[in-house]
């Protein structure tokens, strides 16, 4: 079906803007259906059928463009709106990232005033290219939603959360526990993870499964067509590497905030350590020498990290600022207060 494009010529669909450009336009509604069935287990009378697409802007000319990091909203025939995130680099504290962002749309469906009955059901579905550090599972679909600890009754329909780790798909796979003839999802799941960009492959063994698939399977087969034929226009491709120099950039700046977290982490212990020594010292002159020594040392060393994780987090602070995060999501990821955050942007703006 694919002319056998190179690598570098077929678009990795885990990249933002080519995910939207294939699951998130008019003309490709009935495939996004079919994947939205997919993830929500929908059928029958639950299944979804129709679907119109609330956000449909696409990445801005300009490389600093923060619309460029794009999402997909559809509203379903029965009210419910559905949030589909994918993401190619591990954001900072993914699972509150996706609660800011239910919370957002979910307050965004009513105005002041208006009965609370108002309020539509939101489902969030991020795609991650990563693991998921918070889930212990080795699943790699893993779904949530509000319902009594105990009994398992569901309170309320209105929060859903889901959170797919590709890594962990094609881990599967390659261990034969993925049966993609009645998985419904997998089909889905192992075309977006066929093509690496960041190591420059393209899975051969997945996509000659995913072919023998297609040749029976209609909706698959119209996407590998949808698939090359946005990978081969010259405008998606330009808009599509101006996307991937912004991830490259991203990748850079999460790698450096590593370092910077562990090096301030090192420093701040070091300075626990000598503060604990001194401290372990004097008291040792007057409770006794070791047992003064240790109990200081072990006061500094706590006291040395505790002081590591601020100010590496007023430095996760700082970069997110500089990405063009908002003051009050900077806020939520980090867990620096408001008066705090606003200090950062101040004196790295003067």
């Amino acid at each position: 079906m694919l002319k056998r494009l190179r690598p570098d010529d077929l678009m990795d669909l885990k990249i933002d803007y080519a995910f939207k450009q294939l699951f998130g336009v008019e003309r490709n509604k009935d495939l996004t259906i079919e994947f939205l069935n997919a993830v929500l287990k929908r059928e029958g009378n639950e299944a979804i059928y129709d679907i119109s697409f609330e956000n449909t802007e696409f990445a801005g000319d300009q490389e600093e463009d923060k619309k460029s990091r794009l999402d997909i909203i559809a509203l379903t025939e029965k009210g419910e709106y559905i949030n589909i995130e994918i993401q190619f680099t591990n954001e900072y504290d993914m699972v509150k990232r996706s609660l800011y962002y239910w919370s957002r749309l979910y307050l965004s469906r009513i105005k002041q005033g208006e009965p609370y009955r108002k309020l539509q059901p939101v489902i969030m579905i991020n795609i991650l290219n990563f693991p998921l550090p918070e889930e212990k599972a080795p699943d790699f679909h893993h779904s949530y939603g509000i319902q009594n600890r105990h009994h398992f009754h569901q309170l309320t329909n209105h929060l859903e959360m889901h959170f797919i780790e590709i890594p962990t798909l094609i881990t599967h796979w390659r261990q034969g526990k993925l049966d993609t003839t009645h998985h419904l999802l997998a089909k889905w799941l192992l075309l977006l993870g066929m093509v690496d960009r960041r190591n420059q492959q393209m899975y051969e063994d997945i996509y000659h499964e995913l072919e023998e698939i297609a040749m029976s399977d209609k909706s698959l087969k119209g996407a590998f067509e949808q698939w090359e034929h946005l990978s081969d226009k010259i405008e998606n491709r330009m808009a599509y590497e101006r996307r991937w120099k912004q991830i490259k950039d991203d990748l850079v700046r999460e790698k450096e905030a590593e370092l910077r977290l562990q090096e301030a982490e090192e420093e701040a212990e070091k300075k626990g350590h000598q503060r604990g020594h001194q401290q372990g010292h004097e008291k040792g002159h007057a409770e006794g020498h070791a047992e003064g020594h240790a109990e200081g040392h072990a006061e500094g060393r706590a006291e040395g990290r505790a002081e590591g994780r601020e100010q590496g987090h007023q430095d996760v602070a700082e970069i997110m600022l500089k990405k063009g995060m908002e003051i009050e999501e900077v806020c939520i990821m980090t867990g620096l207060d408001e008066e705090t955050v606003r200090s950062i942007k101040d004196n790295s703006s003067s």
